[in-house]
């Protein structure tokens, strides 16, 4: 068969792989699976209420937690340090050992996990708070204060601390295992896996010279007048045709689900106009903006089969090394000599969000990452422009909310 005879590619029709240029990875995308309509599980609306307040939460305000600590009696955000941490503030010294093997590395690993609560109220998430009767601005800025708080006093208190990894995880199918609205906070004395790709293709982005002239011709540039990465981004999804993977946006923020997304609703939250590197560096009306989004993502996803939508949401932004010299004197802290030398890839960093959530068909009915994902690259049936149209066409009013109506 000839190459003029060949049918002409069509992305919504044919198989194909896109690239992420976040981590500089492939995933399969293979539309024609989807051909008929989308029907789904037919299922009730989940309307299980929980109570505003459980004796036997170890998050609820006064209550006692399992190691013997109590919570305070908080009418708003409340963090502690993790009773059950994954790491310890504890410096260790690793001995030299002759007979080791070098393919048998390992190395220390230092920090501190605290929990976060979002909210006194047992029974609302992140996706309630910002339906009325309650807003954005008054439930969940407060939690943007927070994660500012812990992001500048973590390695204040800490010098050792490198990277801050802010997190939630929504529902059991996540691996939470208490339904009180909550998230966590890890410091750790190196930069983790995920964040350091994506700072070396920030970096990659600003400084490759063989694409330098189109990229800088796009007019979208960081604070110091170089290519940005991810403004790039929120500039082509806000600036193109009919925006077919915008969730909604805002004065300062932008949700798409991604062009290479993995998961089937995936989301990514990103500054629209400026270089902002991390979650300390919001305005009062940046912060506002962002809890409008935050709220407005997490409703939509609910509302998507009207069920409490899991997810994993994290944080991507500056490791804290980069910054926390430069606020240590605001914060009451001393000098924050690491003993290394700050990677320049912190240099280009971009404040983002990302929200993973599992669900695929229905309430009950997730993607699992078996198979061809675990042994060659991800696959997704469903396109990133379709489950955009499928979250964009939610009601940004919570289903809860009407159903109460």
């Amino acid at each position: 068969m000839s190459s003029s005879s060949k049918p002409a590619f069509d992305p919504s029709e044919h198989p194909h792989r896109r690239y992420n240029p976040l981590t500089r990875s492939f995933v399969l995308c293979s539309p024609h699976r989807t051909k008929r309509p989308w029907q789904g599980a037919q299922e009730s609306p989940q309307t299980t209420q929980l109570p505003a307040y459980d004796e036997k939460c170890y998050l609820c305000p006064g209550n006692d937690r399992a190691t013997g600590g109590k919570n305070d009696r908080y009418e708003s955000t409340f963090f502690f340090e993790n009773d059950y941490a994954a790491l310890m503030p504890l410096d260790v010294e690793q001995s030299s050992d002759a007979d080791s093997h070098p393919l048998l590395r390992m190395e220390p690993a230092r920090g501190r996990c605290y929990v976060i609560c979002f909210h006194p109220s047992h029974n609302l998430t992140l996706a309630q708070l910002s339906t009325a009767p309650y807003t954005a601005a008054t439930h969940i800025v407060p939690i943007i204060r927070a994660w500012q708080d812990l992001y500048l006093r973590i390695p204040a208190e800490n010098p050792f601390v490198k990277y801050v990894q802010i997190f939630e995880n929504k529902g059991s199918a996540m691996g939470c295992s208490n339904p009180h609205p909550h998230g966590q906070v890890w410091s750790l004395d190196y930069i983790p896996e995920e964040p350091a790709k994506e700072l070396e293709s920030q970096k990659a982005w600003a400084l490759d010279a063989a694409n330098a002239e189109e990229r800088i011709s796009l007019g979208v540039r960081d604070d110091k007048g170089r290519p940005s990465l991810l403004l790039t981004i929120a500039k082509l999804e806000l600036t193109s045709k009919d925006r077919p993977r915008v969730i909604c946006a805002n004065d300062d923020f932008v949700a798409i689900v991604p062009f290479w997304a993995v998961w089937p609703f995936e989301v990514l939250v990103l500054p629209a106009k400026r270089q902002i590197p991390a979650i300390s560096d919001l305005s009062s009306d940046e912060a506002a903006s962002l809890a409008q989004i935050l709220g407005e993502v997490a409703c939509r996803l609910d509302n998507v089969f009207q069920c409490s939508f899991p997810y994993s949401m994290g944080i991507h932004q500056r490791p804290v090394a980069a910054s926390a010299s430069a606020s240590s004197a605001s914060a009451g802290a001393c000098n924050h000599g690491h003993g290394h030398g700050d990677d320049d890839s912190w240099d280009y960093a971009q404040l983002h969000i990302h929200f993973y959530p599992p669900l695929l068909r229905s309430a009950s009915v997730r993607k699992f990452l078996v198979g061809f994902e675990m042994m060659a690259e991800p696959q997704r049936d469903l396109t990133a422009e379709q489950a955009a149209k499928r979250i964009r066409d939610c009601d940004t009013t919570h289903y809860l909310a009407k159903l109460a109506q």
